[in-house]
């Protein structure tokens, strides 16, 4: 049997956001076993956890596009067969959605999630044994560690977030620079000319740029950024796990606000997150003195600010030194 199944099925960042959760179970539950359930794309995640036991891919994306077709129909047979087979004691639903909680009720066990007022969407709570209020005046990753603290009866005052995110790669990290540019939001993604100019200041300093991503319009404007940016590497479409090893070779981080960066701070790498649309207080890059944001709603973070950041956090040396 398991002891709790963790509802968190997306977004990358969000499923991020949830992680201390696990180190804050086995700080308190060492013994237990930990299953999570997760959209497919992003199944990687909970297994970079030690102690994330089995990992449950749902594709809900997929689904609902073909949800009678037979091949939906007997992939959804084989989840609740599964569920039913590890028959978890507690379900806890992070996700605070009507879908989330869908999944979460197809699971046998002890119902638990946000209380009315303190969910995403608050009909999601009809279908909890148990609910708990948890502020909103709080960072997500505070809210995800407070609501299963408060679901499975213990503390957290004090305890430190900590991710659980190790990296393990053969190669140690070089004087090298990943450079996560590109978001599904446009309004969130930062100048070209900016980045150009953030890489080649980089160089000056010694520093090989990196460029990652994820689709093939990402992968054309990595191509066309690096052109610009004497010795950068563009990186073609790749796996969760090609970018994770990928972390494991750089010594520094600068990303827009995407789950890749999120990825990028929580295994302790120097950070520093752009933001232009969106309010960092919630869902910044957080639990680390390495991982800053810059700018906010409205406000893009210009160059300076950036090479500044890195300089205080001793990735570079003094400006004045380039």
């Amino acid at each position: 049997m398991i002891d709790v199944l963790i509802v968190k099925t997306s977004s990358l960042g969000d499923v991020v956001h949830a992680l201390p959760v696990l180190t804050d179970i086995q700080r308190v539950h060492p013994d237990w076993k930990v299953a999570w359930m997760v959209e497919e794309s992003f199944q990687d995640l909970p297994r970079l956890h030690p102690f994330c036991g089995e990992v449950i891919p749902v594709a809900t994306r997929r689904w609902r596009k073909s949800l009678t077709s037979p091949a939906t129909q007997t992939e959804m047979s084989k989840l609740r067969l599964r569920l039913k087979e590890i028959h978890p004691r507690y379900v806890l639903d992070l996700q605070g959605l009507v879908k989330s909680a869908a999944l979460a009720w197809l699971s046998p066990g002890i119902h638990l999630g946000y209380r009315w007022g303190s969910a995403r969407e608050n009909l999601a709570t009809l279908l909890y044994d148990q609910g708990f209020s948890v502020s909103w005046k709080q960072h997500a990753v505070e809210r995800n560690r407070m609501l299963a603290a408060a679901a499975l009866g213990y503390d957290i005052v004090e305890k430190q977030c900590d991710y659980g995110v190790y990296n393990h790669a053969s190669l140690g990290p070089i004087k090298a620079a990943l450079l996560i540019h590109s978001s599904s939001w446009q309004t969130k993604l930062w100048p070209d000319e900016s980045w150009i100019e953030l890489g080649q200041a980089l160089n000056q300093h010694g520093m090989y740029c990196i460029l990652p991503s994820g689709s093939s319009n990402e992968w054309e404007r990595a191509q066309r950024l690096a052109q610009h940016i004497p010795g950068a590497r563009a990186i073609p479409p790749g796996s969760l796990g090609a970018f994770v090893a990928e972390l494991g070779r750089v010594s520094m981080v600068v990303g827009v606000d995407t789950g890749l960066t999120h990825l990028a701070a929580a295994s302790a790498l120097p950070t520093v997150a752009l933001y232009r649309v969106t309010d960092p207080a919630a869902t910044g890059v957080y639990g680390s003195a390495r991982a800053i944001n810059l700018g906010g709603k409205d406000a893009c973070p210009s160059v300076k600010e950036v090479l500044l950041t890195l300089q205080t956090l001793g990735c570079i040396s003094a400006l004045d030194r380039a």
